[in-house]
């Protein structure tokens, strides 16, 4: 009989905002950089072609997950998969081993975690991963060496046959992580259940230039041309990044965190919002970010707090990924019994606000030209964009159907 692993995944962005371009930090090597630069592309696309499932399957709900931890998570898995299930990984992963080295692809990660992991005062990401091994097992040394040199995992040993007391110990472990945003990221466990692996992202960042809280009030979000929902919506006026995709009938407004984070707002036309969906891809986030230019505008965000689970067996095997939920399943890299995945869930939740308690004192006055700005009014669905700038890494994408959505 198949023993059973259970596969978790667990995102909090919490954000509050900014503007302006990013001072480059030079103390990374440049090794590092090339070596987490070879991954970042098959970020991008995994996050672009991930985002086009969710959207086709949750049309009218909002959507948040991070590519970056999804991704992190199933190439942990390759140090233990082997033939078939393992070339599903890879192909899932859009990796081709002529190009990339499989060493090469968990070294990447492994100064990817390096290069992103921060804490400043203003500005935090931090990112993890965790096995939780049943008492009993007997994992190879090899698998564990290996994941703990390259994903720096923390292994911990769990009485999965007491699958409340195993819910609570991975639960407890998370929540701390994540600063308690993430309060249940595994639920009634299986009592075959042989190890659970878990990744978080947690990142806080305060915006370059806050949002000053007396400039937010009362407005109209409209949801669809049906349905019209009341948000608190955020105001400046002053110096912007933007740009306006014809081509795709969108405006884009990328606005930087303190530290090496930004954030792409994308405000599609009424009615083409669809065609967004459908279209984006690692070129046209590339296009985005070649082309924003300067210039002043006015600015309306509204605040809001969603969150969202997956159960991603389903998008998984949209991208092949399938075998590692069947009794085909090659895990002997990890353990000589035989394993399957039972279930693989992501947990997001993404804040936005104005500024943050520590920049609230913070809101400089900006000498702007008197001429006419541009008016930039997100009272409609939006998809938004986190990077890392260094790494140029995909942490989050989400669209905001509706803010008051919980």
């Amino acid at each position: 009989m198949n023993r059973i692993i259970h596969l978790c995944l667990a995102l909090i962005v919490f954000s509050l905002v900014s503007h302006g371009h990013h001072d480059v930090d030079h103390h990374h090597n440049h090794h590092d950089l090339q070596t987490a630069i070879k991954i970042q592309s098959n970020i991008a696309h995994f996050a672009t072609e991930f985002y086009k499932i969710l959207s086709a399957r949750s049309q009218d709900k909002n959507i948040v997950f991070s590519p970056c931890s999804i991704f992190i998570l199933l190439s942990a898995l390759l140090l233990g998969s082997k033939s078939n299930t393992h070339a599903e990984i890879l192909k899932g992963l859009d990796f081709n081993l002529t190009h990339i080295q499989e060493d090469e692809i968990h070294q990447g990660f492994h100064d990817l975690l390096h290069l992103l992991t921060h804490s400043e005062k203003d500005f935090k990401l931090d990112i993890g991963q965790d096995l939780f091994l049943k008492e009993d097992i007997q994992p190879l040394q090899t698998f564990l060496d290996k994941i703990k040199e390259f994903y720096d995992a923390e292994i911990q040993a769990a009485k999965f046959q007491e699958p409340k007391e195993a819910e609570k110990q991975i639960n407890d472990y998370m929540k701390q992580k994540t600063n308690g945003k993430i309060v249940e990221i595994v639920k009634d466990l299986d009592p075959e259940t042989v190890f659970v692996l878990t990744n978080y992202i947690f990142f806080k960042g305060n915006w370059k230039t806050p949002f000053d809280s007396k400039l937010t009030w009362q407005e109209d979000f409209f949801v669809d041309h049906n349905t019209t929902v009341k948000v608190q919506m955020m105001h400046r006026t002053g110096w912007f990044y933007s740009y306006f995709d014809s081509q795709l009938s969108c405006r884009v407004l990328q606005i930087d965190y303190n530290g090496t984070a930004t954030t792409f707002f994308v405000l599609p036309d009424p009615k083409k919002e669809k065609e967004l969906d459908e279209a984006l891809s690692i070129n046209t986030l590339t296009k985005w970010a070649q082309n924003v230019h300067r210039g002043v505008a006015m600015v309306s965000i509204p605040k809001f707090s969603i969150s969202a689970t997956y159960s991603l067996k389903e998008p998984l095997s949209q991208l092949g990924i399938t075998e590692i939920f069947t009794d085909h399943a090659d895990f002997s890299g990890v353990t000589r019994q035989p394993l399957k995945l039972s279930k693989v869930t992501h947990k997001a939740v993404l804040t936005v606000d104005e500024s943050g308690t520590e920049a609230a004192g913070a809101t400089a006055a900006e000498g702007i030209p008197m001429s006419l700005p541009l008016n930039i009014n997100f009272n409609r669905p939006f998809i938004l964009v986190i990077f890392e700038t260094m790494a140029n890494a995909t942490l989050l994408l989400a669209k905001i159907k509706n803010p008051i959505q919980l």
